[in-house]
C-alpha cells in the first residue's frame, strides 16, 4: 500500500483515478475547496483535505508521507481569460510542486494534454519532441504549455517529475460526451467542415491508467502520450455519442470561415482539426496499452445511459 495525494481529485479524471488507487489498495488523500468536492472524494474512499491550490499553507501538512503526487488540478472553462488560467493552472502547478518537494515526496505525476501543443496549426502523427506551445493565443493551451513547462523543468535526482498527456477524455461525465451532448441536443453544435478528420481520444479508464504508468515507470522529466490507440473519424465517433444521449437535434455543418467567426479557439481547434498522436514512448517506456477498447468503451456509457436495457437484457 502506497500513500498517494491528489490534486483535482473531484474532478472527471480524478475521480476514477481516486477509485482505481483506492481499489488498488492505497491511502488516498485528495486536496478538496468545497463541501461538495469533499463529499465527492470521500465517497470514493479518499481522506479529503480542506485547502486552496494556489496557498500551500493551507495544505501542505497532508502531503508529508506520501509516495506520489498526482496533480489534475487546472482552469478548464475554456472561455476563462488569461489570467484565470495563469493563477490556476500555472501558479497552482508552481504551487504543488513547492508541497510536494518540502515533503520530499519522490514522484510528481502531472495529468498533461495534448493541448499544450495546439497554437493553430493541426497535429499530425505527432510525437513527444514536437514542442510546446506556451505563445498559442488560446489561453487554455498557453497555460498548459507553461504548466508542464515548470513540471518537467522541476525533475531532479531525488524528485522525478512525469507529465501524461490524454488526448480528448471521454466517458460518462466527461465534457466530451456529456457536455457535448448537451449542447448538440441544445441546437449549439456543428460539424466544422463535415467533421470527417482523423482524431485520436482516450477512454477515461485508459487515461487514468497512463497515470498510473507514469508514477510507477515514467523516467524522469519526460512527457508521454497516451490514447485509445484506435484513431477515429470524429463525425462518426460523436454522432454514436450523441445516439446513446437520445440527440435528435438537427446538426448543421459549417464552412471553416464560418467556425473561424462563430467558434473560439481552442473548442474549434478541438473539434475542428485532425489530431493524431503517436504512443510509440509510452509504449516502450510505460509498457502502456489501453485497458478498454472503444467497442467495449462505448458499451460501458450505453449502460451508464440506459441501465433499464442492460436490465432487459439479462
Amino acid at each position: 500500500m502506497a500513500h498517494v495525494f491528489v490534486t483535482g481529485g473531484s474532478g472527471f479524471i480524478g475521480q476514477v483515478l481516486i477509485r482505481r488507487l483506492v481499489d488498488n489498495g492505497h491511502d488516498v488523500r485528495a486536496l478538496v475547496r468545497s463541501e461538495t468536492a469533499a463529499a465527492t472524494v470521500a465517497a470514493l474512499g479518499a481522506t479529503p483535505v480542506p485547502g486552496v491550490l494556489t496557498e500551500p499553507d493551507t495544505w501542505r501538512d497532508a502531503v508529508s508521507g506520501s509516495q506520489v503526487l498526482f496533480h489534475l488540478a487546472a482552469e478548464t472553462n475554456l472561455d476563462a481569460d488569461l489570467a484565470r488560467h495563469r493563477l490556476v493552472t500555472v501558479d497552482g502547478t508552481r504551487a504543488a510542486l513547492e508541497v510536494a518537494r518540502e515533503a520530499k515526496v519522490p514522484r510528481f505525476v502531472n495529468c498533461g494534454s495534448e493541448a499544450a501543443l495546439l497554437a493553430g496549426d493541426p497535429l499530425v502523427d505527432l510525437d513527444e519532441t514536437a514542442p510546446l506551445r506556451p505563445d498559442s493565443p488560446a489561453p487554455y493551451c498557453a497555460a498548459k504549455a507553461q504548466a508542464e513547462t515548470i513540471v518537467l523543468d522541476a525533475n531532479t535526482e531525488d524528485f522525478t517529475t512525469v507529465s501524461i498527456r490524454p488526448r480528448f477524455v471521454w466517458g460518462a461525465g466527461s465534457p466530451v460526451t456529456d457536455g457535448f451532448a448537451a449542447i448538440a441536443a441544445a441546437g449549439q453544435f456543428a460539424w466544422i467542415d463535415g467533421g470527417r478528420h482523423t482524431t485520436d481520444i482516450t477512454f477515461v479508464d485508459n487515461a487514468v491508467e497512463g497515470l498510473l504508468l507514469g508514477w510507477q515507470h515514467g523516467k524522469p522529466g519526460q512527457a508521454y502520450f497516451v490514447t485509445d490507440q484506435e484513431p477515429v473519424e470524429f463525425r462518426e465517433f460523436m454522432q454514436a455519442v450523441f445516439d446513446i444521449y437520445d440527440v435528435d437535434t438537427p446538426i448543421p455543418d459549417i464552412d471553416l470561415d464560418t467556425a473561424a467567426e462563430v467558434v473560439p479557439v481552442p473548442a474549434r481547434w478541438f473539434i475542428g482539426q485532425t489530431c493524431t498522436l503517436r504512443t510509440d514512448k509510452a509504449v516502450n517506456d510505460l509498457g502502456y496499452r489501453p485497458i478498454v477498447s472503444r467497442a467495449a468503451a462505448l458499451d460501458t456509457l450505453r449502460r451508464s445511459r440506459h441501465p433499464e436495457a442492460t436490465s432487459a437484457g439479462r
